[in-house]
This record gives C-alpha cells, sequence and structure tokens, in this order.
C-alpha cells in the first residue's frame, strides 16, 4: 500500500489550543480522504510552542538544534502540509512567521498546502488570502483555493466550519494523491553548489 505522509504545523501558544484543534481537524479530514483513495497515511503534527526558544536560537546563530533540524525536516520532506496559526493583529502569528523563516526558501517548493487559521471574530477571515497565501505562494508552494478560518463562535455550532474543512482536506488530498516527493525533497542543511569548506565558492 502507497503511503502518504502529512505533516501538520500548529503555531497557537495555549494549551490547550483552538489551532491546534483545526489542525488536528483539517488532518483527520485529509488522512480520511486519502484513506478512502486507498493510501496509507502518516501524519507528523509540529506544536511551535514546543520548539519556540530552538526557532529564536537559530534566528540569532544560524544554526538550528537536532530537535529543530528533527522538525523541519519532518515538514519538508512530507508529501503534503497543513499549516495553521492564531491571527494577531490581522496576520499570523510571530512564532508562525519565525519558523517559516528559518526554513530554506527552496524547501516548500511545489509542496501542496492547506491553510487555516483562528481568531476571535469573524472579522480576521480574509488573513488567510491577504496574509497567509501570499507567503507560501512567495516560497512557491501549491496553496488549496479553500482556506479554513475558526471563530470563537464556529466551536459547538452549526456554523459551516465542518463543510470548510472537508472541502479543503478533499483539495488536499487530490494534490498529494498525486505528489511526487522524490521530484521535490532536498536537503534544507544542504552547502550550496560549488561550496567548499576549505577555499569557499568554487574552490577547487
Amino acid at each position: 500500500m502507497t503511503t502518504r505522509k502529512i505533516a501538520v504545523v500548529a503555531a497557537g501558544l495555549s494549551q490547550p489550543s483552538s489551532t491546534r484543534l483545526l489542525a488536528d481537524r483539517m488532518a483527520a479530514a485529509t488522512a480520511a480522504a486519502l484513506e478512502a483513495q486507498g493510501f496509507e497515511v502518516e501524519v507528523t503534527t509540529l506544536e511551535l510552542r514546543d520548539v519556540a526558544q530552538d526557532v529564536t536560537n537559530n534566528l540569532l546563530t544560524g544554526y538550528p538544534s537536532p530537535k529543530l533540524e528533527s522538525a523541519i525536516e519532518s515538514i519538508t520532506t512530507a508529501d503534503a502540509l497543513i499549516a495553521v496559526t492564531p491571527i494577531f493583529t490581522t496576520s499570523y502569528s510571530g512564532l508562525f512567521k519565525s519558523f517559516i523563516d528559518v526554513l530554506d526558501p527552496q524547501a516548500l517548493t511545489g509542496m501542496p498546502i492547506a491553510l487555516g487559521a483562528t481568531g476571535g471574530t469573524e472579522r480576521h477571515s480574509l488573513a488567510i488570502d491577504y496574509s497567509m497565501r501570499p507567503l507560501f505562494t512567495y516560497l512557491h508552494a501549491v496553496t488549496v483555493p479553500t482556506g479554513v478560518y475558526a471563530a470563537s463562535s464556529d466551536w459547538g455550532s452549526e456554523t459551516g466550519l465542518g463543510d470548510r474543512i472537508e472541502r479543503a482536506a478533499s483539495e488536499l488530498a487530490a494534490l498529494a494523491a498525486v505528489s511526487d516527493r522524490s521530484q521535490r525533497v532536498r536537503d534544507p542543511f544542504a552547502l550550496p553548489e560549488g561550496f567548499s569548506p576549505v577555499g569557499g565558492f568554487g574552490a577547487q
């Protein structure tokens, strides 16, 4: 049976977190859609609060800790990614952006991605399209058309959240089903081509 690896990034700061809850629901729906197509699914979830200090140290030193390096590898070697962040001051959280900043700029090229966000009110629902989507477009990722935003009022009520989750999951599963990881995966920590640790670039 063919396996598809789904990576999940949840940038919630609290515990328990509505951001993690949304990420889990999106992951479960995506896994179910892929399993219905005959795939075996592996889901790996990264809560950014668990590597927050590692991300900061990486930004300051330029070197990832073993824990962060392992987390980055789990993201960049997946067949598809689910990225969910709380919305603070009309945009993604600082922790979410900092994590994206420590990734190799080419690491997400061609990666199918479903975007999700949480917030207190419905007023921030467009943040996925004017904030998150351009970020991943810049990184040459392939974002699914349906973004999933969950306001506080969406939890525990029939607001259409479930329908949005199912639609986004279906779109992501369709892309993950035809994703060719071998054509995309590269070592995010590899030295630039032509670099010699002794003589610098182009040394023989």
